[in-house]
């Protein structure tokens, strides 16, 4: 009984290490920075899921939506958009990136961009296309992703396993006894 016990534990263990490794490929839902805004002929919408990363990898991510403003007319497919960023709290240097469409919707563009510390950054968004040009400015707050390291989720999980280990096995011990 206590054999197959321990091995329940073990098999669970198990699953939640290849859980983790699994959910930590997603690091946070984005979020919108800019909500529907007329700049130009175009109407904008930002979202972002700025993460600050020590790797050099572009863990800045922003989503661009824009539509025609005042209009129900479908968008050029030479529209085109740009995305920098800068620090607003220090001198650093400007990270720059061309948007691309999303399943080949140029009115659904993503960029990523390498955001190297945590803070304010200033968020600079150009459209340029047929129907003219419009720049929206915003800032976001970059962090590290807070979750820990698929590994240390087994650290902390130990002493609960721990613990319920010892209570089945006093709860069995018990049995036996009456």
């Amino acid at each position: 009984m206590v054999r197959r016990l321990v091995r329940a534990f073990g098999r669970a263990g198990a699953a939640i290490i290849f859980a983790s490794t699994a959910v930590s490929a997603h690091s946070g839902p984005p979020f919108p920075v800019v909500s529907n805004r007329i700049a130009g002929p175009y109407d904008i919408s930002v979202w972002a899921d700025p993460d600050s990363t020590d790797d050099g990898a572009p863990g800045g991510r922003f989503w661009l939506t824009i539509q025609i403003a005042q209009s129900a007319g479908t968008l050029p497919t030479a529209t085109r958009a740009t995305v920098s960023i800068r620090p607003a709290d220090t001198a650093g240097p400007v990270g720059t990136a061309e948007a691309q469409p999303v399943a080949h919707d140029v009115g659904q563009q993503f960029a990523a961009l390498v955001m190297d510390h945590e803070g304010r950054f200033a968020v600079h968004v150009a459209v340029e296309g047929p129907l003219g040009s419009a720049q929206v400015d915003t800032e976001v707050d970059a962090t590290y992703d807070s979750r820990p390291a698929p590994a240390l989720m087994v650290v902390f999980l130990a002493p609960f396993l721990l613990i319920g280990f010892l209570w089945v096995k006093l709860l069995l011990r018990r049995r036996r006894a009456t």
